[in-house]
């Protein structure tokens, strides 16, 4: 493959206002930023073009909108940009890398006066057996329109295949470096541009770490020289926001040593590690749904009793989203359309508002109640269900969601 080869794949439009990463840190004990996004589709867009607008790798854009095309989105499809996240348990300073979510968090010091913030981007990361190794580092050299001298190891790979690599690649628009290098501390590994933006987000790469052009140039001259680098192994994550446990799952990592039948061992880990309470049963199932799904969506899986009842009867009301945030009830996610259709009637014959949100023939119809303007009310909607129609469900601080009449449901 070539080093220029797929570079006009990229349809970023030009001008395109790129939403800033950076969130405000929450304080001590509360672990969630951001925000759930919807946009609509444009000629011409990819779900790639729309994720780099808003710091959204390819893989997380998909796995939010399950079914959808990646190249070929319809025109006026809404789509669903996930800019919530869970920070992963590890020391708020410097840089943490958790690969299973091919994402980047920087902690930039505390300036007197200011609020701290936390920066977060997407990136590409090896592919499988060419991860960089867990543990600890720090940032040993930067690098602008750094020169690409091509390990021996990757000009023979190449060559095997009949392409012929130079052994040094200056700076330009052919080095896959791009314009910007920070190297780590151990194995050469390095934090760089690219000039194939559309591998952010993919595990495709020799083991460095790729970043949109726009994001490490944001991102380079903020981290210092010896700022330390934490990379981690988290699938899954769990945090508190304002009395309410939320929790996040990625695809695990084979060669972290998981497989489907020992995944769930650090799932359970994850939230043991933050829980002091003990968590009901339901709770555990939101929480097995959601690390069986993938989906890289944090949701509310648990809100301790004592919380809710401390609030009311100090007379102050139990914590919620912003008004402009709404909320579903994510019922289920079902390839077969007879079990959709069947859950479906079940939730008419309640008398609630049922979207199905399907996107192709073969892909999964999602059905959804909702949707509601504010927690309380998803979150008794929610019970309401599972306690007269025996259905696990998960409350999803999503935007709100089209229904498609690819599922047929009616």
């Amino acid at each position: 493959m070539t080093l220029t080869r797929c570079c006009a794949i990229v349809l970023f439009a030009a001008g395109a206002a790129v939403q800033a990463a950076t969130y405000p840190l929450p304080q001590d004990g509360e672990a969630l930023i951001g925000k759930m996004q919807e946009t609509v589709v444009k000629a011409g867009e990819t779900l790639l073009d729309i994720g780099r607008r808003y710091s959204v790798g390819i893989n997380e854009m998909q796995n939010a909108n399950p079914g959808i095309d990646p190249w070929l989105p319809p025109v006026g499809q809404k789509i669903i940009v996930p800019t919530l996240y869970v920070l992963p348990k590890a020391p708020r300073e410097g840089v943490v890398v958790n690969l299973p979510e091919l994402r980047l968090y920087y902690y930039p010091p505390a300036k007197p006066g200011e609020q701290r913030v936390v920066m977060t981007y997407p990136l590409g990361i090896g592919s499988e057996g060419r991860t960089l190794p867990f543990g600890s580092t720090k940032i040993i050299e930067k690098k602008v329109d750094p020169v690409w001298t091509v390990p021996e190891s990757i000009r023979a790979e190449h060559a095997a295949e009949g392409e012929f690599l130079p052994k040094v690649v200056p700076p330009g628009p052919d080095n896959p470096l791009g314009k910007y290098a920070l190297r780590l501390g151990f194995n050469s590994f390095l934090i760089h541009s690219t000039n194939r933006p559309f591998s952010v987000g993919m595990r495709v790469s020799h083991g460095c770490l790729r970043m949109f052009p726009e994001n490490i140039e944001e991102f380079f001259p903020k981290v210092a020289l010896g700022a330390p680098v934490r990379i981690i192994d988290q699938p899954y994550k769990a945090g508190w926001h304002q009395g309410a446990l939320y929790f996040e799952a990625h695809p695990p990592m084979a060669e972290a040593g998981h497989s489907p039948d020992t995944n769930l061992t650090p799932m359970v880990a994850a939230i043991t590690e933050i829980v002091e309470t003990k968590l009901d049963d339901r709770a555990w199932q939101l929480a097995s749904n959601v690390a069986s799904q993938h989906a890289g969506i944090p949701a509310e899986i648990f809100v301790p009793v004592a919380v809710s009842q401390l609030m009311v009867g100090a007379g102050l009301p139990v914590p919620v989203q912003p008004r402009d945030q709404h909320w579903m009830v994510q019922v289920g996610v079902f390839r077969d359309i007879g079990k959709a259709k069947q859950v479906t009637q079940m939730m008419r014959r309640m008398e609630l508002p049922v979207l199905a949100n399907g996107r192709d023939e073969a892909g999964p119809c999602r059905v959804l109640v909702g949707p509601f303007p504010s927690r309380e009310e998803a979150v008794v909607t929610g019970e309401r269900i599972y306690k007269n129609a025996g259905l696990e469900n998960l409350l999803v601080p999503a935007a709100r969601f089209d229904a498609d009449v690819a599922c047929a449901l009616n």
